[in-house]
């Protein structure tokens, strides 16, 4: 039986770390968000999961931060995600602030036209909105965490154009969404714990080769 290699127990232990590690810090970062999920009714407490979901995304970043640095060959995460967290949480503050922001006044916009004659035909439209500022926002998160320097107008409207012009990593990237909530509604344990990092990995993954385009070098 061929022995495994102190290499392959070396990478196991890297990726086991980097997933409990992010998983642990996102757990602190959005725990407002996380107690109201799982105390209270999200029908009737939805104003407030809205709230609290802004600090997540800063969270977010500093995930895909971190991700990116680990990639690079870093192999601290703590220090590697509370440094990601003060170069990018601003700007990522602004960024979930406003998908949010889109993504409420879309949803209450949909349940209050859809008993009226217009549901028909802008409830569609305004769904397709929401997806687009989900979309966005983590395009745009990946996107701050390559180049934190970057003006936020310019990160929204490149997120934008990338994200719609390369829909089948943004549909990916919906499906493991998808997933991950169906875990977390079944298993919030579980979800929140274990599988967070995983899926926040491959939806960096995707927003990254989604970003592809602008991160490319300039030829002279």
């Amino acid at each position: 039986m061929k022995r495994i290699s102190h290499g392959m127990y070396a990478t196991l232990f890297g990726v086991v770390h980097l997933a409990l590690g992010v998983n642990l810090m996102l757990a602190v970062v959005a725990s407002p968000f996380i107690a109201l999920l799982v105390t209270t009714d999200p029908s009737l407490s939805w104003p407030l999961l809205a709230l609290a979901a802004i600090p997540a995304g800063a969270g977010i970043a500093a995930a895909f931060g971190t991700f990116r640095e680990h990639a690079s060959g870093e192999r601290s995460v703590f220090r590697t995600f509370i440094r990601q967290l003060r170069a990018t949480g601003l700007k990522a503050l602004a960024l979930s602030c406003a998908v949010v922001t889109a993504v409420v006044v879309a949803a209450v916009d949909v349940f209050v036209l859809v008993p009226t004659g217009a549901g028909a035909v802008l409830a569609p439209l305004l769904v397709v909105i929401a997806l687009l500022a989900v979309a966005v926002g983590f395009v745009g998160l990946t996107a701050l965490t390559e180049d934190p320097s970057a003006r936020l107008r310019d990160v929204i409207r490149i997120s934008l154009l990338l994200a719609v012009r390369r829909l089948p990593f943004t549909l990916a990237s919906f499906a493991v969404i998808g997933v991950q909530a169906a875990v977390v509604v079944a298993a919030p344990a579980l979800g929140i714990g274990v599988t967070a990092a995983a899926c926040l990995y491959v939806v960096w993954a995707g927003a990254r080769h989604t970003l592809q385009p602008a991160l490319k070098p300039v030829e002279a």
